[in-house]
């Protein structure tokens, strides 16, 4: 099986983290799971123009990175770390619609 279609059989935070046998504290990756995948994808992207072509050295690439968002996690938290857009919005905006505007 190719390095892609392993890492598209995997699922969870977890899955990712035993793959590359990485360590991890269970509590953090329990509360952070989609902000510590997110964060990998993110990273991901950003060194997708450096990506080494050769198999050992993507895997060390990507278990850094991984390595990486996980760390983001242990020592902040998802509302300092904002990876979802959800995080980094302002106050509630209020718009105003007049009647004249709303068109049937």
């Amino acid at each position: 099986m190719s390095f892609e279609v392993e890492m598209e059989e995997l699922e969870s935070a977890e899955d990712f983290l035993q793959y590359f046998q990485l360590q991890y504290e269970q509590s953090v990756v329990h509360v952070n799971r989609l902000h510590i995948l997110q964060r990998f994808h993110d990273y991901l992207q950003q060194a997708a123009d450096s990506m080494p072509d050769e198999l050992a050295a993507k895997k060390a690439v990507y278990s850094r990175l991984l390595m990486r968002a996980y760390q983001d996690f242990v020592e902040s938290d998802a509302q300092t770390e904002k990876v979802f857009k959800v995080f980094s919005m302002g106050e509630p905006q209020t718009a105003f619609v007049s009647l004249s505007d709303i068109k049937t």
